[in-house]
């Protein structure tokens, strides 16, 4: 097929040149709402795809930009407020503190879960974390509206987001999205490759929002707090940051997953928040399609976020916002709780429990019924027979028993592992980098290796790096001791780290974790031997899964 773009006297955007070719361009997956893992790129459809963008960008090159598409309209106007679960507060300059002067003063605690529970803290200041979890967390949403513009300042900006598209390897589809929602229609407007300035602002400018799907990757800011997050939340924290034109709206109702925390960092965005439409959509396991307005009923809660204002939600309530026509908005929302239910545990508990329950109990062994199909399934359902009753009552009998055999504790550390494995690294503080192995003096210097082989010995203080950076567990054949500090930043590209661990020294591993955050001393660990401990401190350095009190 020969491709002609026929060239006017006026600036093609890159929103129109897509929708040029976008019969053309697979269609781009649904994205998660979290971190994204790295994807391999899709190949050429015959190299046709690739020619016409590159021919349609060195046309566009030739010509002066004259003109501009509209930005779409907005989806409703500023109404007034009803329904809104709020909290105000007055602040001044961020409540008086700036966010990398908390980062800073935070990096001084000694326990890291002190530090995550200052920062949850500051997060959804002014109300207090331990009421939050009682009376709204998972159960309803709440606004906090601070009449503060610099409150988050600093944990990122568009001219940030602008920095990355120039400096870092952003590609569309697994780093960014270019969206858009217009006449109840939601569309994804990716081109093949790296996202570059030139196409991503000349997509803003045409009305599209823009999605930046892991900005812990490229933020080091966003990865320092949500690497402190994680560890309130027990589960992984998340973000994705997004950038909607004035006047635009870039997603169509819907509810995902997680639990949100929309943070308002600019501009200003006009949301509503729907109740679950039932009981089943209340807390749900996956998020939902994409609604039409007719489908979700009217609005809980109808608020305009001004910078420095939060938004929570839990999962399951429908949403959707706007920017109204004044004003640009960029907001992050950190989300956690994915995956993390009672049922999610059950998962893996019940199997292993039935699995147990066979090898130990002769009743689970025991053979069925010969003639049970007669009787038992869908089509036998309907039927009042006596066989029935008593079939169903010995399901309960060994499923009343099943709790006996269930290994509770293994199933536990089957979810800390893939917690662990979900978690960022830890963004380690000045004294922390100073006192583990990435902080090491060791180098090449005047030609030769200076620093080296630096000696932990008995009276050497150590502890863990953090409260949640290592986990003792089991597979019932070897123990290995699973930690965070090796993870990347993008999300699962790297395989979960561990060292297998000697059955003798379980105990001291156990002590060490314990505890933190006390420094204790080499000789204090519980094994057999003075080399033993040593040996062990040694290695769990090398590994940066502890760190000394005192630089070595």
């Amino acid at each position: 097929m020969t491709y002609v773009l026929k060239m006017e006297r006026k600036h093609m955007s890159a929103f129109a040149l897509y929708q040029t070719l976008s019969t053309d361009l697979p269609t781009p997956a649904k994205k998660p709402s979290l971190q994204v893992p790295t994807k391999k790129k899709k190949k050429k459809q015959n190299g046709v795809a690739d020619s016409k963008v590159n021919t349609a960008k060195s046309q566009i090159k030739s010509v002066k930009k004259k003109m501009r598409k509209k930005a779409l309209k907005p989806a409703q106007g500023e109404e007034s407020l009803q329904g809104i679960t709020e909290q105000k507060e007055e602040c001044v300059n961020g409540d008086g503190e700036a966010l990398d002067t908390l980062l800073s003063d935070l990096a001084k605690v000694n326990n890291s879960r002190e530090r995550a529970s200052k920062l949850f803290q500051w997060l959804i200041s002014p109300i207090p974390a331990k009421s939050f979890f009682r009376d709204t967390w998972e159960k309803k949403p709440i606004v906090v509206q601070r009449n503060s513009p610099d409150y988050y300042k600093g944990l990122f900006s568009t001219a940030e987001f602008d920095r990355m598209l120039r400096e870092e390897d952003v590609q569309y589809g697994v780093n960014l999205d270019v969206t858009s929602y217009t006449n109840g229609k939601r569309q994804t407007h990716n081109p093949p490759g790296r996202a570059l300035p030139f196409t991503v602002w000349d997509f803003y400018e045409s009305g599209c929002s823009i999605r930046l799907l892991n900005p812990q990757a490229f933020s080091s800011t966003v990865w320092n707090v949500l690497s402190i997050l994680q560890e309130q939340f027990g589960s992984m924290a998340g973000a994705n940051v997004y950038l909607t034109p004035p006047g635009t709206q870039g997603f169509a109702p819907h509810y995902d997953d997680i639990e949100a925390f929309v943070v308002q960092l600019e501009g200003k965005k006009h949301w509503r928040v729907y109740n679950p439409r039932t009981m089943d959509e209340v807390l749900p396991v996956l998020s939902s399609p994409n609604y039409d307005q007719a489908d979700i009923g009217d609005p809980i809660m109808e608020v305009v976020l001004e910078a420095g204002d939060l938004l929570y939600f839990p999962r399951g309530f429908i949403h959707q916002g706007d920017c109204l026509p004044d004003a640009h908005s960029l907001h992050i929302t950190i989300s956690s709780y994915q995956k993390n239910s009672w049922g999610d545990l059950l998962q893996k508990l019940v199997p292993a429990a039935l699995e147990v329950a066979m090898e130990e109990d002769v009743e689970f062994r025991q053979g069925l019924p010969l003639d049970y199909l007669t009787y038992m399934g869908v089509q036998n359902s309907d039927k009042d027979d006596p066989r029935r009753t008593k079939f169903l009552s010995r399901i309960e009998s060994l499923m009343k028993k099943l709790p006996n055999y269930a290994p509770v504790d293994a199933a536990v550390d089957q979810k800390a592992r893939d917690f662990l494995h979900d978690c960022l690294p830890p963004m380690l503080t000045p004294e922390e980098m100073a006192s583990s192995v990435q902080g090491a003096p060791t180098r090449w210097e005047h030609g030769q290796v200076m620093d080296v082989g630096a000696q932990i010995n008995s009276k050497t203080q150590v502890r863990v790096l953090r409260a949640g950076c290592a986990r003792l567990c089991s597979d019932g054949e070897a123990v290995h001791l699973y930690y965070t500090i090796d993870n990347s930043r993008v999300y699962h590209k790297e395989e979960l780290k561990s060292v297998e661990i000697k059955p003798e020294h379980t105990d001291a591993i156990e002590f060490l974790i314990h505890s933190y955050p006390k420094f204790v001393t080499v000789e204090s660990l519980p094994c057999d031997a003075a080399e033993d401990r040593v040996a062990l401190a040694e290695l769990l350095f090398e590994k940066g899964i502890i760190h000394t009190a005192e630089p070595l």
